[in-house]
């Protein structure tokens, strides 16, 4: 991973094409998971990622490290991804699609049973409602701290606990319906 501690000193001489590029490079995909898991398009998602991009291109000198800038690219990530629900007639999710986790080679029949229950559990954390499912997504495949969640969702850290045990247990009673008790911990 590259380290990106010099977009605190960021002044107007620096190459903003290049610092673009590897900001794409290391945190695209992270980008595009996220919009995605808040609006279960593939193609709101790549437009969601591509106005990201451009809006950290022409605020690369506001970029101040308070906080790290995976963060601050999922934040704005947030905010776009809000503004297109609110602009479009976006307004009920269809989700088709999931996330999923590289597995460590087993045989065939457990890898497969494996992704099964992996897909099911995404698909149940991708219908959960927004303000439950964007902090399981950071939490959980961006890996964010509950400190980070906080800030880019700017609520407290307890507020972010909550939900975090609020979406477990309701993402555990569903699987553990829908699947006779068997369903992956979230």
């Amino acid at each position: 991973m590259l380290d990106f501690t010099y977009l605190k000193y960021l002044s107007k001489g620096h190459d903003k094409k290049q610092i673009l590029h590897d900001l794409m490079l290391a945190y695209g995909q992270d980008v595009w998971n996220f919009a995605f898991s808040l609006t279960g398009q593939r193609n709101l998602a790549d437009d969601i990622r591509q106005d990201v991009f451009v809006k950290a291109f022409h605020k690369l000198e506001t970029f101040r490290g308070d906080s790290s800038p995976k963060t601050w690219l999922l934040s704005i990530t947030r905010h776009v991804a809000f503004d297109y629900r609110k602009s479009m007639f976006l307004r009920k999710v269809c989700l088709v699609e999931y996330i999923t986790e590289k597995t460590t080679s087993q045989s065939a029949e457990k890898e497969y049973f494996k992704n099964c229950l992996i897909k099911d559990t995404w698909q149940v954390v991708l219908s959960l409602p927004v303000k439950l499912r964007e902090v399981m997504v950071l939490y959980i495949h961006h890996q964010l701290s509950i400190e980070e969640i906080g800030e880019l969702l700017d609520i407290s850290e307890s507020a972010v606990k909550v939900r975090i045990h609020r979406a477990r247990k309701k993402v555990n009673t569903i699987c553990n319906e829908r699947n006779g008790g068997i369903c992956e911990e979230v």
